[in-house]
């Protein structure tokens, strides 16, 4: 992988993860696509902490009314924020060590095509639902215990373990389903994300220290991911946010259902 291909890594990654497209499934047909060895999953995790970053930073007040939540006299609605984000984390993270043994097999562009169809239809059913229902209020999550909606959301996101399903798209469409607000379901979609890329990384950097310091992954290409990764995601989550109130995703739907049919013809050439 040379520096071309981190950059374009950085740039699909920072497009993609915020849009309900599948940051994951779009990583891992590069290598297919451009016909060069799969830097694998310790790699596309760190992309993903470009990402996290750009989600700290966009909502550092958020971020820090969650660890506040974490102090003995702490506001109410920042401890009920607090626990319910906990209880979504918790949640993912068991789904996620469940599913685990089963993600070894699921970059198959076979998989990828049909997690983007499927998982691009559940999208589109619940943006109509979210439309033809008037939803909760914005401080939802604030307002106290909302253990079966925050754990509905987190076992929603340790599907996305699975390429092609998109962390930010089942997040949405379970937020959706469970009659939250566009922006507060976007905004709650993102804040979870940073956790579970947070142990992620650390689960893999035993694997991408040999990758680095046996050559087969250069410092500066890591860099190059991580950092464009970092800015488009940025500016992505500051337009999606702004648009999330007027758009109806079913346009997002459409790509996924354009790209799965696309896959699937070239896979059958």
């Amino acid at each position: 992988m040379n520096l071309a291909h981190a950059l374009l890594y950085g740039v699909i990654q920072g497009l993609s993860e915020f849009l309900p497209v599948s940051s994951s499934g779009h990583l891992a047909l590069l290598p297919y696509l451009m016909a060069f060895k799969d830097p694998g999953v310790a790699f596309d995790l760190c992309m993903h902490v470009g990402t996290a970053g750009a989600v700290l930073l966009y909502f550092r007040a958020e971020v820090g009314g969650i660890l506040s939540g974490m102090l003995p006299r702490a506001d109410p609605r920042q401890r009920a924020f607090f626990l319910n984000f906990a209880a979504a984390t918790v949640v993912s993270v068991l789904c996620i060590l469940l599913l685990r043994p089963f993600a070894g097999a699921a970059r198959s562009p076979w998989l990828i095509a049909f997690n983007q169809a499927f998982f691009g239809l559940v999208l589109l059913w619940a943006d109509r639902v979210q439309r033809r229902r008037d939803p909760r209020p914005d401080g939802f999550f604030h307002e106290g215990p909302r253990w079966r909606d925050a754990a509905i959301i987190g076992a929603a996101q340790a599907l996305a373990i699975f390429p092609g399903v998109s962390r930010s798209g089942i997040t949405l469409s379970a937020g959706f389903f469970l009659g939250l607000g566009r922006v507060s379901a976007s905004a709650f979609s993102f804040l979870l994300s940073l956790p579970i890329i947070a142990a992620g990384v650390l689960v893999e950097i035993p694997a991408l220290s040999r990758e680095v310091h046996s050559g087969g992954l250069r410092g500066d290409v890591l860099l190059v991911g991580v950092v464009s990764a970092f800015v488009v995601g940025l500016a992505t989550i500051h337009i999606f946010l702004r648009l999330i109130r007027g758009i109806g995703l079913g346009w997002f739907s459409a790509y996924r259902i354009g790209l799965a049919l696309v896959l699937v013809y070239f896979l059958t050439r």
